[in-house]
C-alpha cells in the first residue's frame, strides 16, 4: 500500500476553494513574457499550474505577457509553446496580454473618472525621488491635481502619439505614505514608440506589468493566479486595481522559485551568456533552459518528477542540481538503448581467433527485457578503452594487463599475452588470446573474472563525435559568489571527442532514442548531426561525480 503524499500549501487552497463552493472549478495560467527561452525554473510554474488544472479537473491558459515591445520576440513565443508541449502540457486558450489593450486602455480611463489616476509629465528621476524612501514619506507633486477632464485628454494625446518616450506617464493615485513603496502611486503607462511583435505600430502607450497583469487574469476569470515570492509586494497593487475597478476578483497566491546549484535563473544573465558567446546559443545543452536540456538529451519526464519531488514550498532554498541528475539517471536507466563506444582507443589483436570470422553477440537493456536485444559484430581485431590496459598494474587491478584475464562484454574470455610498442616505446597494440568455451550466455570454461571490458570490432566501428558536457558553473551559488557571474564559468564544461569508435547499430538508431554508452555514461544524437557524421551529447555520467569531488574538498 503506497503512502498518500500530503498536500502542498497552493492545494490546500484550491481543495478549501472547491469545497466552500467559492469556485466551481479552478483556472490557472502560466503567464510569460516572450523576451528570452524558458528556464528550468519555470519549469517548474508550468508544472504546478498546469498539474493544479489537471488534478482538480480545470483549465490552464497559456498567455504570453506582451506589453513590453523593445526586448520581445515571435521566436520566443514559439520557442515557449515548444517548450511547454514538449513538457507534457497542452492549454485551453492561447492568450496575450495584447488581446486586451484596448479593454486595459478603457480599465484605465475608468479609474481617471473616479479620480484614482492622474497623468504625470515628471522624470522617472524625479518620480523617484518623490517616492521617498521606506522610512520617508512620499510627496505628490502638481500634476496630481490635474482635472478629470485634463487626465482623459491627456490620456487620449498619449496614446495619439502626441508626446515623446517618457515625456508623460499615467498614475495610480493611491497612498504617497504607504508602507508599501509600490503603492505610493504606481506607474500605470508608459509611452513606447516601439514596433509590437503583434499589434505592430498600432499602440505608442503600454500598460506596465501591475496594471497588465491582473486585471488580464480577471478578464480571463482565473481563480488561482500563482506567482513566486518577488510578487508579494504587488499583491496589494493587484487587489487595488480589481477592487476599484470592480472586476471579477481574481486573486495571487505566492511560492518560492526554483533556486539550483551551479545554475543561473536570470534570463539577463542567460542573454548575456548567449550574446557574449560563452554559449553557442539559447539552446547550448549547458545552459539551464528547457531547450538546453532538450537538446542535452534530459526526458521531459525527468524534469517532471524533479518538479514533484522539490515540491511548492512558502520559502526560498537552493535546490542541489544533483536531483535533478538524479532524476535524469533514474528515467534514463529504464528506457536507454545500450551501445557501446570506445572513447579512447587501444587496438587489441585475439591472435588464435581466426582472421576471416565474423560472430554475431547479442546484448540488451537489462532494465526493459521487452526492449529486445541488438547484435555485436565481433572479430579478431577489436578497440578497447586505453584506459582498460595497464602494463604494470597494481594490485587489486581488474582490468587488462599482461598475463591477466578478463571478459570482453557480451563476449569471451581473453588473457592479455604481449604487449606490442612503437620505436618510441609507445604501446600501439596488445596481444590476447580467447577462450573458446567461455561465450557469453553459454559458457562452460569453469573460469572466474573480475573485470568485464567493452569493445568495438575494428573492421566493423563507425567514427563518432562526442561532446562532454559538465555544469556551465564552478560554485554552488552562483547568484551569491563574489565578483561577475561569468568569473565563474567552468573552462573545462565541454570536452570535445573528435573521433571515437561505436558499434555500427548506431547507424540504424533513431534520433529520438536515448542511449547508455557503456561504462560512460547517458547520450543522445545532437542536431547537428548529418549523414556520415554522428554527433553525441553526453546527457549526464553514469554516477555523480561532483559529489565525489566536494567530499574530497
Amino acid at each position: 500500500m503506497t503512502e498518500e503524499k500530503s498536500l502542498n500549501f497552493i492545494e490546500e487552497i484550491v481543495e478549501e476553494d472547491l469545497k466552500n463552493g467559492r469556485y466551481q472549478s479552478i483556472v490557472t495560467r502560466f503567464p510569460p513574457e516572450p523576451n528570452g527561452y524558458l528556464h528550468i525554473g519555470h519549469a517548474k510554474s508550468i508544472c504546478l499550474n498546469f498539474g493544479l488544472a489537471k488534478k482538480y479537473g480545470g483549465r490552464t491558459n497559456l498567455r504570453f505577457d506582451d506589453t513590453n515591445p523593445v526586448t520581445e520576440e515571435t521566436e520566443y513565443v514559439e520557442s515557449i509553446k515548444d517548450d511547454v508541449r514538449w513538457l507534457g502540457f497542452e492549454w485551453a486558450n492561447e492568450l496575450y496580454a495584447s488581446d486586451y489593450f484596448e479593454q486595459l486602455y478603457a480599465f484605465a480611463h475608468k479609474l481617471i473618472d473616479k479620480g484614482l489616476a492622474y497623468v504625470d509629465d515628471s522624470t522617472s528621476e524625479e518620480i523617484a525621488e518623490q517616492k521617498g524612501s521606506p522610512t520617508v514619506p512620499g510627496k505628490r507633486n502638481k500634476y496630481a491635481g490635474r482635472s478629470v477632464e485634463e487626465n482623459r485628454t491627456l490620456f487620449n494625446e498619449m496614446r495619439e502619439g502626441k508626446y515623446a518616450d517618457g515625456s508623460k506617464v499615467l498614475r495610480a493615485k493611491i497612498d504617497m505614505n504607504s508602507p508599501n513603496m509600490l503603492m505610493r502611486d504606481p506607474i500605470l503607462y508608459r509611452i513606447k514608440h516601439a514596433h509590437h511583435h503583434r499589434t505592430g505600430d498600432t499602440w505608442c502607450v503600454y500598460p506596465m506589468y501591475d496594471f497588465a497583469h491582473g486585471q488580464s487574469d480577471s478578464i480571463e476569470n482565473i481563480t488561482h493566479s500563482i506567482c513566486t515570492l518577488e510578487f508579494v509586494p504587488h499583491r496589494e497593487l493587484y487587489d487595488w486595481c480589481i477592487a476599484n475597478l470592480e472586476i471579477f476578483p481574481s486573486h495571487q497566491y505566492e511560492f518560492a522559485r526554483l533556486n539550483m546549484t551551479y545554475t543561473v535563473m536570470s534570463k539577463r544573465k542567460l542573454l548575456q551568456l548567449v550574446n557574449e558567446k560563452h554559449v553557442t546559443g539559447w539552446d547550448d545543452p549547458r545552459m539551464s533552459t528547457i531547450s538546453g536540456m532538450r537538446r542535452r538529451g534530459y526526458p521531459a519526464a525527468s524534469i517532471r518528477e524533479f518538479c514533484d519531488r522539490i515540491g511548492v514550498a512558502r520559502r526560498e532554498n537552493l535546490i542541489d542540481v544533483g536531483l535533478l541528475e538524479f532524476c535524469v539517471r533514474e528515467q534514463l536507466n529504464k528506457v536507454a538503448l545500450r551501445r557501446m563506444v570506445v572513447f579512447d582507443p587501444l587496438k587489441l589483436v585475439i591472435t588464435n581467433y581466426p582472421e576471416s570470422e565474423e560472430v554475431l553477440m547479442t546484448d540488451n537493456n537489462p532494465e526493459d527485457p521487452a526492449a529486445g536485444e541488438h547484435g555485436l559484430l565481433f572479430s579478431r581485431e577489436l578497440y578497447i578503452e586505453r584506459e582498460d590496459f595497464m602494463e604494470n598494474p597494481p594490485k587489486k587491478y581488474f582490468r587488462l594487463a599482461p598475463g591477466q584475464m578478463v571478459r570482453l562484454k557480451s563476449a569471451y574470455i581473453i588473457r592479455c599475452e604481449e604487449v606490442i610498442k612503437d620505436a618510441a616505446g609507445n604501446i600501439t597494440e596488445v596481444h590476447c588470446t580467447y577462450v573458446p568455451e567461455s561465450r557469453s550466455g553459454s559458457d562452460t570454461s569453469g573460469i572466474q573474472v573480475k573485470g568485464t571490458l567493452h569493445w568495438v570490432s575494428v573492421k566493423h566501428a563507425v567514427a563518432v563525435e562526442l561532446r562532454l558536457y559538465d555544469r556551465l558553473f564552478k560554485v554552488e551559488d552562483v547568484a551569491n559568489a563574489e565578483g561577475d557571474f561569468k568569473d565563474h564559468i567552468n573552462a573545462d564544461s565541454l570536452q570535445v571527442i573528435e573521433k571515437a569508435w561505436g558499434e555500427p547499430a548506431l547507424l540504424e538508431d533513431s534520433h529520438e532514442e536515448r542511449f547508455q554508452f557503456l561504462r560512460k555514461g547517458y547520450f543522445n544524437i545532437d542536431k547537428d548531426s548529418r549523414p556520415g557524421h554522428l554527433i553525441f551529447n553526453r546527457t549526464v555520467t553514469l554516477k555523480d561525480t561532483w559529489a565525489k569531488e566536494s567530499k574530497k574538498a
